[in-house]
């Protein structure tokens, strides 16, 4: 392959790509696609977004000067062209593999990299705070963020547009809009932007009748009557531009994300405003790669696949979690019409794709707003609704207060399924579930669940709708469910655990992930004439005391408790203080992930590199 990129192979820095004609920057779009697609096709990725965006790449590279010029790239998923032209074409055969390149930006990772992105709607209030930075410092470099359309749905990219408006100096955004999030985008600014028209003509008019303006020197009176006279025009002939013009923002658009020479012509004309201005860019999800154009939802983040077919190569035809999830609330909705579920732009990711189809009237895609889904199932739970809220748990973080202030000080009955609760793997840091388990239980109110295996999950969801009358979460893993331990099933209690297997000298109290784990461990340490009790702790929480009390209490010497989040919070502190408090001659051993966070790779070398893997807790116990 490496034959084919003859003009991607002869870049050695960013400077080579301005010297390239538009014709050779055509073909380098072309090989620069070709490198993403073979790449990600073994190593999985964010391929739709990356494709859809590789014109504008190059467009922006060769007008601006980085990294002396700071780039944002919003959420990240769109930045493997710029990774690729940015001294990383050879790191890039490593990309999201254990100790190579990641699927973001990071600035550890390279000086190009200006911000660290993998949550979405960060981009322009980290863009205007390095604007004002740079105007207080006096500091001379231009500063660019690139947004989708998507992204834009998130309450925090208006809150800094609403910011934005004070802003009396260049600042370009880029506006990237391909009509989709990772779900298709939906609600009212959606529809807007769909409707957005050229508005050149608006622009050149509005620009010579100010100067005109200023040579006259009449009078502010008929001053303000002329400007007045200009945004009557701007609303007949571009309305929808004026969604920014009215928040003191100037609006461009949109171009042809896909032409070199349209996109490099605007963003020149950008660089010399003294004042902020967005450029709206059409792009299409998955440019270049048919699979990909035709299914951008499944190319957003998708694993390895067939190159030729587009076929994604499944790891195993065995049901997910969020598969056992999907089944079993659509099953309960079927006999209860008061269920309702809630997703930020992830239908497909959290399993509500089907419950969409058979429930239409029942399914609610909020947009990339985390923080209103909360909010907005609070206020669905006061009404009488059975709300559930999926999100994952690296997501659900950006609701922490509505969670606290909108759920639980007011005890409402919001059900929280947490997806990919644990390592994820490939993501990295932006993305490990590794946090939930200690800032939900800092909550009052709050009920915290996690099933050892698949039709334990389908009880818990069960049990948290009709059982309890709170705030509810239930976490659960990334991939295949668990499907052992079937046969050690016991009915679920309130805040009990529940013992699996019985032995002496050592217990094991696992959570949720962390029991098939357990189990694996107890059979080798069986062989070494060794048998431990283990308990599935079921609940993070409450925490069973009364379980721990009684295992201290059998004569136990060491108790061993397993949890796949950080050890700061987690049930493994409890445990420790509690038995301590108590004066129980036992040993204590907390297995756990590191206060930090966690950077990217395989979910089984991660779980090696951290220690809790089932040979590495082995050889601490013994």
């Amino acid at each position: 392959m490496a034959d084919d990129l003859k003009i991607l192979n002869s870049i050695k820095s960013v400077d080579d790509v301005k010297k390239l004609s538009y014709e050779e920057l055509k073909q380098l779009a072309n090989e620069v696609r070709d490198l993403i697609i073979d790449r990600t096709s073994k190593n999985g990725g964010h391929l739709a977004s990356s494709l859809g965006v590789v014109e504008l790449t190059i467009a922006l590279i060769k007008a601006f000067d980085f990294p002396k010029d700071k780039i944002i790239w919003d959420v990240g998923h769109q930045s493997y062209a710029y990774k690729i032209l940015t001294d990383r074409k050879d790191a890039f055969s490593e990309l999201r593999s254990f100790g190579g390149i990641s699927g973001f930006p990071k600035r550890k990772e390279s000086p190009f990299d200006s911000f660290d992105t993998g949550h979405s709607s960060t981009s322009i209030s980290a863009g205007l705070g390095m604007c004002v930075a740079r105007d207080l410092k006096k500091d001379d470099y231009k500063v660019v963020s690139v947004i989708g359309d998507g992204a834009l749905t998130g309450g925090m990219a208006f809150e800094a547009l609403n910011n934005l408006s004070n802003l009396n100096s260049n600042y370009i955004i880029i506006l990237n809009d391909n009509e989709m999030s990772i779900s298709k985008s939906n609600g009212g600014l959606n529809k807007a932007l769909l409707g957005v028209r050229s508005s050149h003509g608006y622009s050149e008019l509005k620009k010579t009748l100010k100067n005109e303006l200023e040579k006259t020197g009449i009078g502010l009176f008929f001053k303000k009557i002329l400007i007045t006279i200009i945004n009557i025009f701007k609303q007949i002939i571009a309305s929808e531009g004026m969604f920014f013009e009215n928040l003191n923002i100037n609006y461009v658009g949109p171009i042809d994300g896909h032409n070199i020479r349209e996109l490099y012509d605007a963003i020149i004309s950008a660089k010399n405003l003294n004042e902020p201005i967005i450029i709206h860019v059409k792009t299409k999800k998955g440019k270049g790669y048919k699979p990909a154009e035709k299914d951008p939802t499944l190319f957003h983040g998708v694993g390895p696949f067939d190159r030729k077919t587009g076929q994604v190569i499944k790891e195993s035809s065995e049901r997910t979690y969020t598969k056992v999830f999907s089944d079993k609330l659509i099953s309960l909705a079927k006999k209860d019409e008061n269920i309702v579920a809630i997703t930020a732009a992830m239908a497909d990711g959290t399993g509500l794709t089907e419950f969409s189809k058979k429930f239409p009237e029942r399914f609610y895609d909020v947009g990339i707003c985390e923080q209103h889904a909360v909010t907005f199932a609070a206020g669905l739970s006061l009404s009488g609704v059975l709300p559930i809220v999926c999100i994952y748990s690296s997501f659900l973080q950006r609701a922490f207060d509505q969670i606290i202030h909108d759920v639980c000080l007011q005890n409402q009955h919001v059900v929280f399924a947490i997806d990919r609760a644990g390592l994820v793997g490939a993501d990295g840091e932006t993305h490990q579930g590794i946090f939930d388990i200690s800032y939900l239980r800092l909550i009052p109110n709050m009920t915290i669940l996690a099933p050892k295996n698949d039709l334990e999950f389908e009880n818990m969801l069960e049990f948290a709708l009709y059982k309890i009358k709170g705030p509810v979460a239930i976490r659960y893993p990334r991939g295949v469910a668990y499907s052992e331990l079937r046969d050690k099933m016991q009915a679920i209690e309130y805040g009990r655990a529940e013992r699996l297997c019985e032995g002496k000298g050592i217990a094991i109290f696992a959570l949720g992930s962390m029991v098939s784990t357990a189990k694996h461990i107890r059979e080798k340490l069986k062989s070494k004439n060794i048998s431990p009790i283990l308990v599935n702790a079921r609940f993070a929480k409450p925490v069973d005391l009364e379980t721990i009390d009684s295992l201290c209490k059998e004569g136990i010497k060491e108790l061993v408790v397993m949890e796949e989040g950080v050890l700061n919070g987690g049930i493994g502190q409890e445990i420790e203080d509690y038995v301590h408090d108590r004066n129980y001659d036992v040993k204590v051993t907390l297995i756990s992930l590191p206060d930090a966070y966690v950077e990217h790779g395989n979910v089984s070398k991660l779980r090696e590199a951290l220690g809790i893997d089932s040979d590495s807790i082995l050889k601490k116990i013994l």
